[in-house]
């Protein structure tokens, strides 16, 4: 059997990472590999230049109305079995990172043009020769949907017909919605021959717009979500003043590829190495927070308020030793992550109360992670009010690595999770998590067994049930040890592997 990946991210390069679906496309194929199984993996070239590269083919699409050439390399690496595979064009590269910010009113406009140009190739690569023509295409998120569609709809491509499609949803909130027409960013600027059927590929919610993933949902052989909770928890619409997030407009495109046999839930797996990790320390923890600091205020000529803080934190919890428990939360900062943290209750807000209560056992929290600058702003003013919370605002691997190992409860509240890969790697370093009882997290962390986990009907009484999980949690941390430590070694104990995730792609996404 022989697979080809298409994707936006992938961590088996350089500088093709941004979130979690970077590391699905980085492991998986190795998994498939070990399995018997040849794997090929294509994306963007995004101008990354540390490439040992070899030169495989050129293809021209027509793009835009104009022709375009793409070329192909293959990137040398020692995995056998899995070729890694980068398009090139300036139009791929222009921005030199993974993702654009466009401007308001235009979302996804500048990746979704550079993107459809990418999907053109691959059709174009496949039915020329220069990618091997797969048993399975899988193809991961909207930036890959195009291919679907291509193949479906342009007679050029015909002969890839009947190629067997596997389309994974990552992350349901983000869809790569664009007009249909009237815009240089657009289904029909791209493609402006193609003939397609618009009752398949606009969005439900706005009948004048290209939805490439609900494209692919419809258009693909399987639908697969990333866990089994999350494929059941997107069949219902959502309902934010209740707190649930679910199928983001398209749960009855789902309930369809449900009900045809087509929907799929399995769950993303977690690499275990064999390699015991090092005895390391607070200490340790702290010179590498600071040491990170730095070389985040080296960037900008001005010192950000929010590094400022976070450095006279830093340098009070290094002066005086933690007494209670460390608290940790490593991720990025989107609603999605800590809306619950950010739910008004009495006048403050929940990350307060969440503080206060760690203060009461004489702990301290740690929160590294990015993103919203909205969000970054009220994780700073936390940390000035809340003298036992360092917000680390940004991200560094070797900072995380050692949270990850260091801390005694990992928070992760979440409003929703396909997946989630934080708390297996906190679980793997023998960390429990306290986590919301959605998606991934429900089916990786079970409830005073290796973990502890909250829900409730509405956002106000999930952020209670978040505050009174957290007092229990390190209630039974202080008084019950024997206990804790059983739940800690199930952490540990937890595998979550890549090989059956591979048997079950096997078994149920490519035959």
């Amino acid at each position: 059997m022989h697979v080809l990946m298409v994707a936006a991210e992938n961590d088996a390069l350089p500088g093709a990472k941004v979130g979690g679906v970077a590391d699905v496309v980085r492991d998986a194929p190795k998994a498939l590999a070990e399995q018997g199984i040849t794997v090929d993996v294509v994306i963007p070239d995004y101008g990354i230049h540390d490439l040992n590269r070899t030169h495989i083919g050129d293809v021209t699409v027509a793009f835009n109305a104009h022709p375009h050439v793409l070329t192909l390399f293959k990137v040398e690496q020692s995995q056998s079995k899995v070729t890694q595979i980068v398009v090139s064009h300036p139009l791929l590269s222009n921005s030199g990172s993974v993702y654009c910010n466009d401007a308001p009113g235009r979302p996804f406009a500048t990746d979704a043009t550079k993107f459809a140009l990418f999907n053109a190739a691959v059709c174009e690569a496949l039915l020329q020769g220069v990618l091997k023509r797969p048993t399975a295409l899988h193809l991961h998120d909207w930036h890959s949907a195009c291919v679907a569609v291509l193949l479906k709809f342009e007679p050029r491509y015909q002969t890839l017909n009947n190629l067997n499609i596997a389309y994974t949803v990552h992350n349901i909130a983000l869809q790569g919605i664009r007009p249909f027409k009237y815009d240089d960013s657009s289904l029909e600027a791209w493609f402006p021959s193609l003939s397609y059927d618009g009752q398949q590929l606009c969005d439900p919610r706005y009948p004048h717009c290209f939805n490439p993933m609900r494209s692919a949902i419809n258009l693909a052989n399987k639908v697969h979500l990333v866990s089994p909770t999350y494929s059941q928890e997107v069949l219902k619409p959502s309902n934010y003043e209740h707190g649930f997030f679910g199928g983001e407009g398209l749960e009855q495109d789902l309930k369809n590829a449900a009900d045809n046999g087509k929907l799929v839930g399995i769950l993303n797996g977690c690499e275990y190495p064999n390699s015991t990790d090092k005895k390391v320390s607070l200490d340790d923890l702290y010179s590498q927070a600071q040491n990170t600091l730095f070389n985040w205020m080296a960037k900008t000529p001005q010192l950000e308020s929010g590094y400022y803080i976070a450095h006279q934190r830093l340098q009070q919890f290094m002066a005086s030793p933690v007494k209670g428990p460390l608290v940790t939360s490593v991720g990025r900062l989107t609603e999605q992550k800590v809306l619950l943290l950010c739910q008004s209750i009495e006048s403050s807000l929940a990350i307060d109360k969440v503080c206060k209560i760690v203060n009461e056992f004489n702990g301290r929290i740690i929160i590294l992670g990015s993103g919203d600058e909205a969000l970054e702003e009220v994780f700073t003013k936390a940390m000035a009010r809340n003298t036992n919370l360092l917000f680390l605002k940004g991200y560094g691997q070797g900072v995380g690595d050692l949270m990850y190992q260091l801390g005694d409860l990992f928070l992760m509240p979440s409003s929703f999770e396909p997946c989630g890969i934080s708390q297996m790697l906190a679980m793997r370093a023998g960390q429990p998590c306290l986590v919301h009882s959605v998606g991934g997290l429900k089916d990786t962390v079970k409830h005073n067994e290796n973990g502890f986990s909250f829900n409730a009907g509405t956002l106000s009484k999930q952020a209670d049930s978040l505050l009174k999980c957290l007092h229990e949690t390190l209630t039974l941390h202080k008084e019950q040890p024997k206990q804790w430590q059983k739940i800690k070694a199930n952490a540990k104990g937890a595998r979550f592997s890549w090989t059956q995730v591979a048997t079950d792609y096997i078994s149920y996404l490519y035959q």
